[in-house]
């Protein structure tokens, strides 16, 4: 089962180096790992997406990441309300007669030329992963001459707000 698990750690050498180690040792495979500085530039949050044969294998890698010592907080965020995104560039050949079609099958998707050659068109596209696989797949008839994607970075949702504006007031 693909799981999400964001991890707060202080923002030092090495650290991304000791986690990765941890999912190593264990024999998890990494689908994907965003690491960046949060608000508070002395704290990184680090967003692992992992697949795991069984919920005691998740309890049990979260137990191992909270002994290590730069670790602030660990959240299993895969069952909750979040928001996520990844980022994908894709160059496609593109001769001029092709531009605008290709624009046109962007535009669909939100997706934007980034750049554009003699004989290429470099896309980029932010979206939950079905939307970049669809846009890869859509694109791949022009001919992909390069893919680079990053992984997926993930927030919870904002607490929800009643709509009754006689009582504003946050509901979680």
């Amino acid at each position: 089962m693909k799981r999400t698990i964001t991890v707060l750690v202080n923002n030092k050498s090495g650290v991304l180096n000791r986690m990765t180690g941890l999912f190593a040792r264990r024999q998890y495979n990494i689908d994907s790992i965003t690491v960046g500085v949060t608000e508070n530039p002395t704290i990184s949050r680090m967003t692992f997406v992992v697949f795991v044969d069984s919920m005691e294998n998740v309890e049990q890698m979260i137990k191992q990441l909270h002994k290590q010592v730069d670790v602030l907080k660990i959240k299993d965020i895969t069952d909750e309300a979040i928001v996520e995104r990844e980022l994908a560039l894709v160059r496609v050949g593109a001769t001029p007669q092709q531009r605008g079609e290709i624009a046109s099958l962007a535009e669909t998707f939100r997706a934007q030329a980034v750049d554009i050659g003699k004989e290429s068109m470099t896309l980029q596209i932010t979206g939950n992963n079905e939307k970049i696989e669809a846009f890869i797949e859509l694109v791949k008839p022009y001919g992909i001459q390069e893919l680079a994607r990053t992984g997926v970075t993930a927030v919870n949702r904002s607490s929800k707000v009643s709509t009754d504006t006689s009582r504003l007031t946050l509901i979680n």
